[in-house]
């Protein structure tokens, strides 16, 4: 056997080389969720608004490659918010259509239900405190459930722009909601709070209590 020194060692680039990042396809079809988010919402939101993010965050981490190569510390810190910006972006929406499901609404059931009692003392509690944050977003930006592993409860919270909820909070993302107009305006024009009200009926609990129970281990 060749001594540990002269054995091959992959070169660098081999071990930051990495797949580009894709557009996520839906679960569901773009139609699916009428009459509560209508199709041609889904549709641009999906194939335009988050794949400029996926695009956009794809160029962003090319050239911080770069800047990494030659040790361009400036240049690395000029990315940053692009980095922020687009990246949040597609992981805000990789989430956010999870979240939704044509057979979704009600209430959640089991461990999470006893949670949501637990931290806010109903589900309506719960549902009016975050409806009521996400409305509040000044411009644009997400309201989320988020998990706090540290504390060990639910928590609800508001972010602004893309920013990524686990990125920025350290709170672990269970659900979001999008209240960037292009979430809503085309169908519910500037008046959020109907757009907020008709979200909880195509909420997928299913996948929120999965999230909810992966973020424990």
């Amino acid at each position: 056997a060749l001594p540990r020194s002269a054995r091959a060692v992959p070169p660098l680039g081999c071990l930051v080389s990495r797949q580009k990042h894709t557009l996520p396809d839906l679960p569901y079809d773009y139609a699916a969720l009428e009459p509560h988010i209508n199709a041609e919402i889904m549709q641009l939101h999906h194939s335009k608004h988050h794949a400029t993010y996926v695009n956009n965050l794809n160029v962003v981490e090319e050239k911080y490659k770069e800047a990494l190569a030659k040790g361009d510390v400036t240049a690395q810190v000029s990315l940053q918010p692009a980095l922020k910006f687009n990246g949040g972006g597609h992981i805000n929406h990789s989430i956010f259509w999870t979240n939704l499901s044509p057979n979704g609404g009600g209430e959640p059931k089991g461990e999470l239900m006893e949670a949501i009692k637990r931290d806010f003392g109903s589900f309506a509690n719960f549902k009016e405190k975050l409806t009521a944050v996400s409305v509040g977003v000044q411009g644009s930006g997400w309201g989320w459930l988020g998990y706090n592993k540290e504390q060990g409860r639910l928590q609800i919270a508001a972010c602004a722009n893309q920013d990524p909820l686990q990125g920025t909070t350290g709170l672990i993302p269970l659900l979001g909601i999008d209240v960037w107009e292009h979430a809503y305006y085309l169908q519910y024009k500037n008046v959020r709070p109907d757009y907020l009200k008709a979200i909880w009926n195509v909420i997928n609990w299913e996948n929120v209590s999965s999230r909810y129970a992966t973020s424990k281990k």
